[in-house]
């Protein structure tokens, strides 16, 4: 009964939408469903997209995992191992976003207080570009994980010489990889905390929380909706709007030590913002 007013409430559109599913299935158990992937952003999502069509994108299970990932990992198949692939249109901003996630790494780090400088996580690594230009110049050792091995294979040559203070290539999705208990100064996510559902996404960090050093600092930098959230069916991402990413992460029992904007890139571009939490 708990979900019988959204049932109620959306029952028209889920009729429009797919009117045999609608009668073999009880729609408030979809409504479930995707609050229970989506517990802060399927409103938002809801308001773009009919239930029954967003069940689809990303809860349904095809090839043994879920809709939302499996479109992903194929998306990303595609993607060249390139700095220009891991830019996509924007490769011409890449010295920009690197000197800012710089600027602000360094505020968290190497002091009384602060995070050590001993061993990082890259998230999302892609071919190693964040730790190349950002990470590999402060830490002794990184290690990197991706879902994607054609990037993990690429980023032995992209880092040159500084592979050599790659501990370990992980090749696993986010939502599937536990990093180890204690062992990181700073983990760095970037450009993929959308990728995850928001349920997936809490559970990460509190994996996460539990892999960081004392005075250890999960940094977050993605996209973030300019209003309410939006779902890119291409390559299923979420920007999320930036009070749907603070609930979450205060989900987490952790604090957020500061925010600031990416600045720097053209207005039609979706803001980008960087989170430290700890």
């Amino acid at each position: 009964m708990e979900y019988l007013g959204a049932h109620l409430a959306f029952k028209s559109r889920w009729v429009k939408t797919d009117e045999e599913l609608c009668r073999h299935s009880m729609s408030f158990v979809l409504h479930k469903a995707i609050r229970n992937d989506f517990f802060e952003s399927y409103l938002y999502l809801l308001e773009r997209y009919p239930l029954v069509k967003l069940f689809a994108m990303t809860s349904e299970v095809i090839d043994g995992e879920m809709q939302f990932y499996a479109r992903a990992r194929n998306f990303y198949k595609e993607v060249p191992a390139t700095d220009e692939g891991m830019m996509g249109d924007f490769s011409d901003l890449s010295y920009i976003d690197i000197e800012s996630s710089r600027e602000f790494l360094m505020k968290f780090v190497g002091g009384p207080g602060k995070a050590g400088t001993e061993f990082a996580l890259d998230c999302g690594s892609g071919i190693g570009r964040v730790s190349k230009h950002v990470l590999l110049p402060v830490f002794n050792n990184i290690e990197l994980v991706d879902m994607t091995e054609s990037f993990l294979e690429e980023a032995q040559n992209y880092l040159e010489e500084e592979a050599d203070r790659v501990e370990t290539l992980y090749c696993y999705c986010l939502q599937d990889f536990t990093p180890a208990t204690r062992k990181y100064d700073v983990i760095w996510m970037q450009w993929v905390s959308g990728h995850l559902t928001d349920k997936d996404l809490l559970v990460f960090l509190l994996r996460c929380k539990n892999s960081v050093k004392d005075n250890g600092v999960i940094i977050i930098k993605d996209n973030v909706a300019r209003q309410g959230c939006v779902l890119d069916p291409i390559d299923s991402s979420v920007i999320r709007e930036i009070h749907v990413l603070r609930n979450i992460i205060e989900k987490t029992g952790m604090s957020i030590l500061a925010e600031e904007r990416q600045q720097g890139f053209p207005d039609l571009c979706v803001p980008i913002w960087m989170i430290a939490v700890q």
